[in-house]
């Protein structure tokens, strides 16, 4: 009778996991519906300016899609290669930044405006897959996506293949059951006014520099934040030597024992 419980909990053991095998299999590559933005492109010297400014300045679009090799220059400001190629080893894969060039081979070339502005206001690819929650422009105000997209589309075409994203095993389950677009959480504004004001820097810290995302700690797995915001713990690898170096984000906000800017 025994022998008989643990053959059939063995085999109902042995169906879970073929079932949840196969579902993860064929949930790799969901599919996502999200709208497809407006977008207005321009080649007015002032639109140009201010994307030029977003996509190397509180944007950082450099940090992660910049020529790998050019980490100095990028860490001084100066405009580089938006080729891709940086890698990001994660718990749950090896994540490369793509190429945001307009090479219609390796890069955005053969994208329209909407669907780079899906990608960057929605988080869905140009193949409607959901991407990985790195990019913080879901909430940008229509003014600087315009100036974004316009911009990239006069860089440098590079042609520079990035290699595919790979995927652990518990990274397929996160892409399978867990994973999904991260969309705006609000109306989306037409223009945020450049200025010296609290509105401006939370729009700056918040939907474009990305402040939270790297000075919160959160779960490498999933994305999701697990701190509060601004309060810093989030583990770095540096992108020369990941194995050997790190750092540790500071904690922003203005508390007087733990805060680093708090006597500054």
């Amino acid at each position: 009778m025994l022998k008989k419980v643990l053959l059939g909990a063995l085999l109902l053991i042995v169906l879970i996991v073929i079932s949840v095998t196969i579902a993860v299999s064929v949930r790799q590559n969901r599919t996502f519906a999200a709208p497809t933005p407006e977008v207005h492109i321009s080649a007015d010297s002032a639109v140009l300016a201010r994307g030029e400014y977003l996509v190397y300045g509180p944007g950082h679009c450099a940090d992660c899609h910049g020529k790998v090799s050019m980490l100095e220059e990028k860490e001084q400001g100066l405009k580089v290669p938006l080729e891709g190629g940086l890698l990001f080893p994660l718990p749950l894969g090896n994540i490369y930044a793509p190429n945001i060039t307009p090479d219609p081979e390796t890069g955005i070339g053969n994208w329209d405006d909407g669907t780079i502005a899906r990608a960057l206001r929605h988080g869905v690819g140009h193949d409607g897959r959901a991407l990985f929650p790195f990019m913080p422009f879901q909430n940008v105000s229509q003014s600087d996506m315009d100036a974004i997209i316009s911009y990239l589309r006069t860089v440098e075409p590079v042609n520079n293949k990035v290699p595919e994203n790979t995927t652990t095993v518990p990274g397929k389950i996160v892409k399978a059951f867990l994973m999904e677009p991260v969309g705006p959480d609000g109306d989306i504004l037409d223009m945020v006014e450049p200025d010296t004001t609290l509105e401006y820097g939370m729009y700056l810290a918040n939907n474009v520099a990305n402040c939270r995302g790297c000075h919160t700690n959160r779960d490498l797995m999933t994305g999701d934040y697990v701190g509060e915001f601004y309060s810093g713990g989030f583990q770095i690898e540096s992108p020369i030597e990941p194995t050997k170096w790190a750092c540790v984000t500071p904690n922003l906000t203005p508390d007087p024992e733990t805060g680093v800017m708090a006597g500054w």
